[in-house]
């Protein structure tokens, strides 16, 4: 690659644009971008790295620069067509990715839940050990100088993940999801298939997923999780408020005891992934158990503050799978404590898709409180209301608006889970201001 090179990303602030641009900047490469003017989580890192951030203009593109196109980008976009106009090399986010990861031992981790904080997981053991570049789904990148190993979050959606071809992979789960692209959950299992064939050296994937154990490819497939059948398996769990502590065996032997510093079902199987990929790699054992007890976990996965004594989570969660997960996590560590669910649904066509399966998965909080459907820039209207969702709650309490959070107030001091792929992170903010105005003064 030529380090003279200007690429120019359309679309920096996304979650995974933020994080290749990160990287290449890492690398040495010159690196700038173009987006909206609101300011996203993701762009602190790039801030911090003094990247320049453009509002989008067919101004920015200049002759001699490579193009790197978000993929919620249209070819019709300004920059996108000015950039044809010079005829600029153009390359979309997941091809380009692609293409640098071949470059390393690269480890490709997928599945339709989990893939942010699996990765993030898998890159700070692997970084602690041997040099290693790794990009994250929360806007996290790295590009380390004489890296051995690249992590890289492989994104299904409209089978973006095709584009890579690694030499390891690690699925976490099948599941149906974006169903404003996939037609069913047997569309996504063949896209995870079609993904798994061209894995060159090794697969781990969760054994617990039914729909995992019966995947085939032309490469071993390394199972992990509870079941007797795996084999990576997790015995003699202990879960706490601090954390969790499990046996390992591999294959029916004793692999060691191993603990994590976070909670739920789910973060006990990602780890066992992680556990399972450095055993096959001959990486030393202690070390992998010293990492995983560091691992402080990645942006909006769980993520925790205390304001005037109530406990406020932020969690990406989005799909009922997921919103299962991080209530089983607050259960864990809050066990005394009421946990009350705000969340904000993401697009109308997974709504209406799992729309029961939304109601079940939000019971399982005390409390549940419902904020507007989050329109994206794929869908402004459809034929379901947030009504309609709170109606298939037994838990349901509200709707509430970022202008009146006050139902909230009645569970002060108690454990609220905002939760959403969206912009959920304004009503935690509105929340959080009636909170501290609710202080009495002294």
């Amino acid at each position: 690659m030529n380090q003279d090179i200007l690429y120019h990303f359309v679309g920096i602030k996304g979650s995974g644009m933020s994080a290749l641009a990160l990287i290449l900047h890492d690398k040495g490469f010159k690196v700038q971008g173009s987006d909206v003017k609101k300011y996203f989580f993701t762009q602190q890192n790039l801030d911090d790295k003094q990247i320049p951030i453009y509002l989008f203009s067919e101004e920015n593109i200049k002759e001699g620069m490579t193009i790197i196109a978000g993929n919620a980008f249209p070819d019709t976009h300004e920059e996108i067509r000015r950039a044809k106009e010079l005829g600029l090399t153009i390359k979309r986010y997941h091809d380009f990715l692609g293409e640098l990861s071949d470059e390393y031992t690269s480890v490709a981790i997928t599945g339709s839940h989990g893939k942010t904080s699996t990765t993030g997981l898998m890159s700070h053991v692997l970084s602690g050990i041997k040099p290693t570049s790794y990009l994250i789904g929360d806007g996290t990148g790295k590009g380390e100088k004489d890296a051995e190993y690249f992590v890289l979050e492989a994104c299904e959606y409209r089978r973006h993940f095709l584009a890579y071809k690694s030499d390891y992979a690690l699925i976490t789960n099948i599941d149906f999801d974006h169903p404003d692209y996939y037609t069913s959950i047997e569309d996504v299992e063949n896209a995870f298939l079609e993904f798994s064939h061209q894995i060159k050296k090794a697969i781990f994937a969760c054994g617990d997923d039914v729909r995992l154990q019966e995947l085939n490819a032309s490469v071993p497939i390394v199972y992990y999780g509870f079941d007797e059948y795996n084999d990576f398996q997790a015995k003699n769990i202990e879960r706490s408020t601090i954390g969790s502590v499990f046996d390992v065996y591999v294959r029916g032997d004793f692999h060691g005891k191993f603990t994590i510093p976070s909670f739920g079902k789910h973060n006990i199987q990602n780890a066992l992934g992680v556990i399972a990929f450095a055993h096959y790699e001959g990486l030393d054992q202690e070390k992998v158990k010293e990492r995983l007890q560091t691992f402080k976990g990645v942006k909006r996965r769980f993520t925790e503050k205390n304001v005037m004594d109530t406990v406020i989570i932020d969690d990406y969660a989005h799909h009922p799978a997921e919103i299962r997960a991080t209530l089983d996590a607050a259960h864990q560590k809050y066990p005394d404590r009421e946990i009350v669910a705000v969340f904000q649904p993401h697009t109308f066509s997974r709504t209406v898709a799992l729309l029961d399966d939304f109601g079940a998965a939000l019971d399982l909080a005390d409390a549940v409180y419902l904020c507007d459907i989050f329109t994206s820039a794929r869908e402004q209207e459809g034929s379901v209301t947030i009504k309609d969702l709170l109606d298939k709650t037994e838990k349901g309490k509200d709707i509430v608006s970022e202008e009146d959070m006050s139902p909230l107030l009645k569970h002060k001091n108690q454990v609220v889970v905002f939760m959403g792929a969206g912009d959920v992170e304004k009503f935690e903010h509105a929340f959080e201001v009636i909170l501290n105005q609710s202080e009495p003064k002294k």
